[in-house]
C-alpha cells in the first residue's frame, strides 16, 4: 500500500473523517469524542415487532467491476493463449502480486486451497506428519491436511482477537509436527511474533493462511511474508476477486520453484521453455488461468483504495460500537497488527446485555432491520465432518490406535466453543459504504437492545 496504518490514520484524523461523512450526526458527535446517546433517543419498534426497519436500501454489492475488467478479459481473449503455458497475464500477475506485498516470488495457483495443497507437497507433508491449525477457520484449512494424510492438531483460540492463541501453540508441538498452519482470520494479522518466535526455536516451518486477509500488515509488513510462504485466496467473497484463484507467496527461491513444480504437474521452470523436466515425485495441475489473472490485474487497480475505505469504515464503526453498544464487543486487534484488511467485520455477541436473547433470536431480528449480520463458524474439531476422520480407513491403517484413541481428548478447544456460541459477523463489502451506513448498523442494534426482553419472548 502507498500508506502504513500509520500514516493513513495521521492523514484521517477523527475530526476528518466526520466531515468526510456529510454531517451525519453520530461522525460529528465521533469527531468530539463524544457519541451521541442513542439511547435515549425514540428509535420506533423492531421491525420483527411491526416496526419500520432502519435501512431499506441495499449495502454496496459485490464484485466491483467495470469496463476495466472487460478490457482484460478481452486482452486474453485475443490472444488466444488462454493457458499459463503459452499467455503472459499469468506471470504479468505473479510479478504485480509480489511487488504490491514485498515478496519476493509467487506462485499463481487455481484457488486458496490450492495454494495452501500446493504449500503443503511443496514441503512433503504426509501420512505420520502433524500439522498445527486453529479451529476457528474454513474447512478448507483443515481439508489440505488430511488430503495429504498428516494429522491435524488443533490450538485454541484467542476469544477477544479471534486469532489463534499463540500462547499455547507450543505445547502442541511434538517431534512429528511438520508445519504451523496459522489463519489471519477476516483480514486481522494473528500474533506472528510469538509463532514465528516458537517455530523458530523448534525448526518447524510456518506457512501462513492469509486467504482472508490481502494487504494485512504485521509491523509494517504485509501477512504472508512473514513465515516460509503465505497463501491467498481470490474466491468470489475476497477483497481481491477473480471467483476462483490463489496465490502463494514466498521469499524463499528454492521453496517457489518447489510450489512452481508441485502445481504444474511435477514440472519445473525454465525461462523461455516449456518442457517435460520433473523435478518432484508428485505433482498435481493447480494452475490459475489467464482469464482469471486478467480478472485480477484488474481488480488490483482498485485494491488499495477499497482497503483504505474499509480500514476507515472499522475503526469508525468500532468506535461507535464501544461507545453506544456494550453486549456487541469488536474484535480486538494485536498489538502488531499495523493494517486490518477488514475481509470480516467479526464482533461477539453478549447475550446478557440483550436480556438473554439467544444469538438465533439476535441475528433475526437485526436481519429484519435491513442489517446483515451473520454467525460466525461453528467448532470444526467437533464437526461430523472431522469426526469422521477417526473411522476413515486410510487413517486408521496409519496411525496406532493409541493416537487415534486419544485424539479428540487432544484437541479439545474450550475457547474454541465459547467463540463460536457469541461470534458475529458481517462481509466486506458493507465497509466499502459510507460514515452514514455505519452509523444505522449502530441505530439498528440499539433499537434491538433496547427492545431485548420483548423480542426474546416473540
Amino acid at each position: 500500500m502507498k500508506l502504513n496504518r500509520r500514516e493513513f490514520l495521521g492523514r484521517t484524523s477523527v475530526t476528518g473523517v466526520a466531515l468526510a461523512c456529510g454531517g451525519s450526526k453520530l461522525a460529528t458527535a465521533l469527531a468530539a469524542q463524544t457519541p451521541p446517546n442513542l439511547a435515549a433517543r425514540s428509535l420506533g419498534r423492531p421491525a420483527l415487532l411491526g416496526g419500520q426497519p432502519v435501512r431499506t436500501r441495499p449495502f454496496p454489492g459485490w464484485p466491483v467491476f467495470d469496463a476495466t475488467e472487460e478490457r482484460a478479459l478481452l486482452e486474453v481473449l485475443r490472444t488466444g493463449k488462454w493457458f499459463r503455458g503459452y499467455g503472459e497475464m499469468v506471470d504479468r500477475f505473479e510479478r504485480a502480486y509480489a511487488e504490491l506485498t514485498g515478496a519476493k516470488y509467487c506462485v499463481a495457483t487455481a484457488s486458496g486451497t490450492a495454494a495452501l495443497t500446493t504449500s503443503l507437497g511443496a514441503l512433503d507433508i504426509g501420512p505420520g506428519d502433524e500439522v498445527i491449525l486453529p479451529p476457528f477457520t474454513f474447512i478448507a484449512t483443515y481439508n489440505v491436511v488430511v488430503l495429504n494424510y498428516a494429522l491435524p492438531v488443533f490450538v485454541d483460540m484467542d476469544v477477544k482477537t479471534f486469532q489463534l492463541d499463540a500462547n499455547k501453540l507450543d505445547a502442541a508441538i511434538t517431534p512429528r509436527t511438520r508445519a504451523i498452519l496459522p489463519v489471519h482470520l477476516g483480514g486481522a494479522p494473528a500474533d506472528m511474533d510469538k509463532i514465528m518466535e516458537i517455530a523458530n526455536r523448534h525448526k518447524v516451518p510456518v506457512i501462513e493462511d492469509a486467504c482472508q486477509s490481502h494487504l494485512a500488515e504485521w509491523r509494517g509488513k504485509k501477512v504472508g511474508t512473514l513465515g516460509l510462504a503465505g497463501c491467498f485466496s481470490f474466491q468470489a467473497s475476497k477483497n481481491l476477486n477473480s471467483g476462483e484463484g490463489g496465490a502463494i507467496l514466498t521469499n524463499d527461491e528454492a521453496f517457489a520453484e518447489q510450489c512452481y513444480s508441485f502445481h504444474n504437474q511435477g514440472r519445473i521452470r525454465k525461462p523461455g521453455a516449456w518442457k517435460p523436466e520433473y523435478s518432484a515425485s508428485r505433482g498435481s495441475n493447480l494452475r490459475l488461468t489467464e482469464f482469471q489473472a486478467g480478472l485480477l490485474m484488474a481488480q488490483m487497480t482498485r485494491l488499495e483504495a477499497q482497503a483504505r475505505t474499509r480500514a476507515d469504515n472499522g475503526r469508525y464503526l468500532t468506535r461507535a460500537l464501544r461507545a453506544a453498544v456494550p453486549g456487541v464487543v469488536p474484535a480486538e486487534e494485536h498489538e502488531g497488527c499495523t493494517f486490518n484488511a477488514y475481509h470480516l467485520y467479526m464482533a461477539r455477541y453478549l447475550k446478557e446485555h440483550f436480556a438473554g436473547m439467544d444469538k438465533a433470536k439476535f441475528l433475526k431480528a437485526i436481519d429484519a432491520e435491513g442489517i446483515p449480520f451473520r454467525s460466525g463458524y461453528s467448532p470444526m474439531n467437533r464437526d461430523a465432518h472431522v469426526r469422521a476422520l477417526l473411522k476413515n480407513r486410510h487413517y486408521r491403517r496409519i496411525y496406532p490406535p493409541e493416537v487415534l484413541d486419544t485424539w479428540e481428548e487432544r484437541n479439545q478447544c474450550p475457547q474454541n466453543d465459547l467463540l463460536c456460541s457469541q461470534a458475529i459477523w458481517f462481509s466486506q463489502n458493507i465497509l466499502l459504504g459510507t460514515h452514514e451506513d455505519m452509523d444505522q448498523i449502530v441505530e439498528a442494534l440499539v433499537k434491538i437492545q433496547k427492545h431485548a426482553a420483548e423480542l426474546a419472548k416473540a
